[in-house]
C-alpha cells in the first residue's frame, strides 16, 4: 500500500464520529461497612480486665461463664463473656496468632464452644499496635489473619485497643480491622478502644458498634486523673461522656468504659454508677468477680427495670438538663412517651429536695425532639430503686400532678420512670 493511501485511511478512522454515552455510570451498591443488627441497643456482658487484669486462664473464664448462668445474668441480658488482654501466645509459622498454651491449653475454639453451649457469646481482645497494652502479640500487619482466626474460633466480639501505635493512623487502623472482620464472614461486634483521643464519635459510626470516649475507669467515684489518662473516676468519666449524646444511637454507641460495680465502692456509689451508665445508654459490661458477689451487688446489676432504661429501643442517650450545687437533673426519653428522670447527688452528704415538675418542661432539641410537657401531661412516677419517695406509704401511687419530696443520699441517685397517665 502506498504511503498516501495509509495516511488517508488513518484520517478516515479519526474522523469517524464516536457516540458518547451521556448517562452517568451508576455505582454498584456497597455492602454494609460493618456487621449490622448487632448493636440495636448497647451491648451487655462481662469482661475480665477490671477485676483480674493479666491473671486470666481458661479455668477462670469457664468459672465466670457458669456464674453468669447461675446468677441469672444471661437471662437479664448479659450475653457477652469477653476475654481481655493476656490470652495471647505467639504466632505460628504461617503468622496466625495462637492462645497462650500455659493458660489456655485447650485452645480458643474449645472455650468458645463452652461459652456458646451456655447460651452466651464470647469476646476476645486485640490491639491495633505491634503489641497489646500488656506487651502481648498485637494485630498490626496481621489484621486479616487475626479476623479470620477469630471467625474460625467462633468469636462474637472484638475489643480493639490502641497501645503501641506510634505513627499509625487511627481512622485507617480501625477501618482496616472493620474490613477484615467483614471479610472473615462471621458477624462480630466491633468495640473500638482508643480512649477518645482522636474524637472517634465524629467519624466511627460506620466503622464500629461502639467507641470509647474516655480513659480507663477505676473503682473510685470521685476525684480526678489526667484528662485522657489512667484511673479516672466515675464522675470524671460522666463529665466527659455527657456532652457527646448526639453521636450515639442504635448501632453506634458512646462507651464510657466498663462497670466497676462490685469492685470496692460503696453500695450508694455502685448504684449511682450503674444508674448513670443506664441513663447515658452506655454499654453494660460488668467487671467484677461474678462467682463471689454480695447481695447488694447482685441487686444492682440484676435490676431489670433499670436495665430497661439502658436497653430502651428508642436509643437516646440521656440529657443532663440542669446542675445546681453538685445536684444534677437528668432526663432520658423512652419508647411510648415514657421518660427516665434521675437526680444525681455528687456530694457526700444527703440532700432533701422538692421536685416541682413544672420546673422541667423541656424539649430535647438536640437529639429526639421530644418534650416532657408536664404542663399538659400527667405522668405516673415509678421509683426504680424503691429508695426515695418520702410519702410514708410505700404503695401510694405518685404522679406529676403535685410536687414530690425526696431525699437523695450522698454519692447516690434517685431514678424514676415516668409513664403518661393523662393529658390535661
Amino acid at each position: 500500500m502506498k504511503k498516501t493511501t495509509v495516511i488517508l485511511a488513518l484520517l478516515a478512522m479519526v474522523s469517524v464520529p464516536v457516540t458518547v454515552n451521556a448517562q452517568p455510570r451508576t455505582r454498584q451498591p456497597q455492602q454494609p461497612m460493618k456487621w449490622e443488627g448487632l448493636a440495636d441497643t448497647p451491648q451487655m456482658g462481662w469482661n475480665s480486665w477490671n477485676k483480674f487484669g493479666q491473671n486470666i486462664s481458661e479455668e477462670l473464664i469457664r468459672q465466670q461463664a457458669d456464674a453468669m448462668v447461675a446468677e441469672g445474668l444471661v437471662e437479664a441480658g448479659y450475653i457477652y463473656l469477653n476475654i481481655d488482654d493476656c490470652w495471647h501466645g505467639e504466632r505460628d509459622a504461617d503468622g496466625f496468632v495462637q492462645p497462650d498454651p500455659r493458660t489456655f491449653p485447650s485452645g480458643m475454639h474449645a472455650l468458645s464452644d463452652y461459652v456458646h453451649a451456655r447460651g452466651m457469646k464470647i469476646g476476645i481482645y486485640s490491639d491495633a499496635g505491634r503489641r497489646t497494652c500488656a506487651g502481648r502479640t498485637g494485630s498490626y500487619g496481621h489484621e486479616y489473619q487475626d479476623a479470620l482466626q477469630y471467625a474460625r474460633w467462633g468469636i462474637d466480639y472484638l475489643k480493639y485497643d490502641w497501645c503501641n501505635t506510634e505513627n499509625i493512623n487511627p481512622r485507617g487502623a480501625y477501618t482496616l480491622m472493620r474490613d477484615a472482620l467483614r471479610a472473615a464472614g462471621r458477624p462480630i461486634f466491633f468495640s473500638m478502644c482508643e480512649w477518645g483521643t482522636n474524637q472517634p464519635w465524629e467519624w466511627a459510626a460506620d466503622v464500629a458498634h461502639s467507641w470509647r470516649t474516655t480513659g480507663d475507669i477505676t473503682a473510685r467515684f470521685s476525684g480526678n486523673a489526667p484528662q485522657r489518662g489512667w484511673g479516672q473516676s466515675v464522675l470524671q468519666i460522666i463529665d466527659q461522656n455527657a456532652p457527646l449524646r448526639k453521636y450515639a444511637g442504635p448501632g453506634h454507641w458512646n462507651d464510657p468504659d466498663m462497670l466497676e460495680v462490685g469492685n470496692g465502692m460503696s453500695v450508694n456509689e455502685d448504684r449511682a454508677h450503674f444508674t448513670m451508665w443506664c441513663m447515658m445508654a452506655a454499654p453494660l459490661i460488668l467487671g467484677n468477680d461474678l462467682s463471689n458477689m454480695t447481695d447488694e451487688t447482685r441487686a444492682i446489676i440484676l435490676n431489670k427495670e433499670v436495665i430497661a432504661i439502658d436497653q430502651d429501643r428508642l436509643g437516646v442517650q440521656g440529657l443532663r438538663y440542669k446542675s445546681e450545687n453538685d445536684i444534677e437533673y437528668w432526663f432520658k426519653p423512652l419508647v411510648d412517651g415514657d421518660w427516665a428522670f434521675c437526680i444525681l447527688n455528687r456530694t457526700e452528704e444527703p440532700v432533701d429536695l422538692t421536685i416541682d415538675w413544672q420546673d422541667f418542661n423541656l424539649t430535647d432539641d438536640e437529639v429526639s425532639g421530644l418534650s416532657t410537657s408536664f404542663d399538659q401531661i400527667t405522668y405516673t412516677v415509678k421509683d426504680l430503686w424503691n429508695t426515695s419517695v418520702n410519702t410514708g406509704r410505700r404503695n401510694r401511687i405518685v404522679t406529676t400532678a403535685k410536687p414530690v419530696s425526696v431525699t437523695v443520699p450522698g454519692h447516690d441517685v434517685i431514678l424514676y420512670r415516668l409513664t403518661p397517665q393523662s393529658s390535661k
